[in-house]
């Protein structure tokens, strides 16, 4: 056990340096939130008025959704590194030598959840100046974290899962874009659940995404922590699979090297 923590730390702030030598990748990972944020809220903020939409502010509403579908987005990505590695012998001679195999996929997924937390925390704050409110106080703030903290381990977790099957970064990049937008917009993310098509709310809640949105939404609201708790449950639940999926895959990439 000892090992497998002093590897996942090592190879951890490996991944943490290789990300800070890329300002441009900083930059856009960091900014872009932001832009969505800006350009959503205004561009839908008179949604409001829509009968049964349920808040008087679109950012109260939006700022949650943003949140999560930037700590989806982003780890989703996490594979494609992992595919760099892959092409370049990288993993190969992680591989040969003694470290803990399964530090190497839990240094990527820890990289890549511990990014969505700064991103979170600057759209947070972004959210903030716009208008919006978070009523659940500091404990809202960090179980928003956390639920997004968690969604991201479970999308990079699935993402080097598919990377190790795959190798091939045009077959991530199509599985990611298959998924990827469907996931947001069977979601609450931009429009009350009331107003959705009966499927479509259905759908709804059986979407991990989902799950990381209405828990977000309650925290920040902070009138109801069950919910939160309810729906951190569920993303525990689907880290645990989808790590599941990413070690299986891993020993089916061993197998064939």
């Amino acid at each position: 056990m000892r090992t497998f923590v002093a590897d996942t730390y090592h190879l951890f702030l490996r991944y943490m340096r290789t990300t800070l030598r890329l300002p441009i990748w900083i930059a856009v990972t960091l900014v872009q939130p932001v832009i969505w944020l800006f350009l959503y809220g205004q561009l839908f903020r008179r949604i409001v008025d829509l009968p049964g939409f349920g808040v008087d502010s679109y950012i109260q509403h939006l700022t949650p959704g943003v949140v999560i579908m930037t700590a989806m987005f982003g780890s989703a990505w996490a594979g494609m590194s992992l595919i760099r590695d892959l092409d370049e012998g990288i993993m190969d001679r992680l591989l040969s030598t003694s470290v803990h195999r399964g530090a190497i996929i839990a240094a990527r997924v820890t990289h890549a959840a511990v990014t969505v937390g700064v991103q979170s925390m600057i759209i947070l704050v972004m959210g903030l100046i716009l208008g919006a409110r978070i009523d659940g106080g500091l404990p809202g703030v960090l179980a928003i974290m956390a639920l997004a903290f968690l969604l991201g381990a479970a999308f990079s977790a699935m993402s080097n899962g598919v990377a190790l099957l795959a190798r091939r970064e045009e077959t991530l990049i199509a599985i990611i874009n298959f998924f990827g937008l469907p996931l947001v917009f069977i979601s609450t993310a931009f429009i009350a659940a009331e107003l959705m098509p009966g499927w479509i709310r259905t759908a709804s809640e059986f979407n991990p995404v989902n799950w990381a949105i209405i828990g977000s939404r309650s925290a920040m609201q902070g009138d109801d922590w069950l919910i939160v708790a309810q729906y951190t449950a569920l993303l525990l639940a689907f880290v645990v699979v989808c790590s599941f999926f990413a070690t299986r895959a891993f020993r089916v990439y061993q197998r064939a090297a």
